[in-house]
């Protein structure tokens, strides 16, 4: 009985051996391959997107209605990758109006896309919102902007990203822009007539990007 207790001790220890063995070469792997792609992504070291706005086109900007605002803004927006070598995901992109750090509009989505190394995607999103709350505190500023003839408003873009490097694609990352709209009702020259009641601002104003 003794003989069969330390054959099968033997045997047991043999197996644990062997486990260690096994456990500690995938550890090393994972290692060896993790700083692999963190070397990879220093050498190459990925640059954040570039967004611009473009352009603002007021189709509704109604505060008749105290505390509440009624709103139809098309923005173009533009976003360049200005990596050689790395790609990117546009997994989410949500699209809204802010002023004074409240929401005032709708998030309207921009469909999910590929970006190449050095390529300009262009975007022009409807974002609205109709007899929308705002702050007593804001609605008082709005309409003493309005009454100056100048608003300031935020275009926000808040989403996820992943990166491509070769045939590695990273894990996904918070993307936010921030873009400032700066608009002149009833200011002479500062907008052009589209229609029967819109006014299109021409912009060209760079946004803050934080990955």
């Amino acid at each position: 009985m003794s003989a069969d207790v330390k054959k099968c001790d033997h045997h047991g220890a043999g197996r644990r051996r062997v486990f260690r063995r096994i456990l500690a070469c995938i550890l090393i792997f994972n290692l060896v391959i993790l700083i692999t792609i963190l070397l990879i992504w220093a050498i190459l070291r990925p640059t954040k997107p570039r967004f611009v706005l473009q352009d603002v086109t007021v189709y509704a900007f109604n505060t008749s209605t105290p505390n509440f605002l009624t709103s139809n803004f098309q923005v173009t927006i533009s976003s360049r990758n200005p990596n050689n070598k790395i790609g990117i995901y546009y997994d989410k992109l949500d699209v809204y109006a802010d002023y004074r750090n409240q929401q005032i509009t709708l998030r309207t989505a921009i469909p999910q896309t590929y970006q190449g190394h050095n390529d300009v995607n262009v975007w022009s999103p409807f974002v609205y919102g109709t007899d929308v709350p705002v702050a007593p505190y804001n609605s008082i500023a709005l309409g003493q902007d309005q009454s100056t003839g100048a608003v300031l408003l935020t275009i926000k873009i808040d989403g996820r990203v992943r990166w491509k490097v070769g045939t590695f694609v990273s894990g996904k990352y918070h993307l936010y822009v921030r873009c400032p709209a700066y608009m002149t009702f009833g200011s002479e020259g500062s907008g052009v007539t589209v229609g029967e009641n819109a006014v299109k601002y021409q912009l060209v104003t760079r946004c803050t990007v934080s990955v």
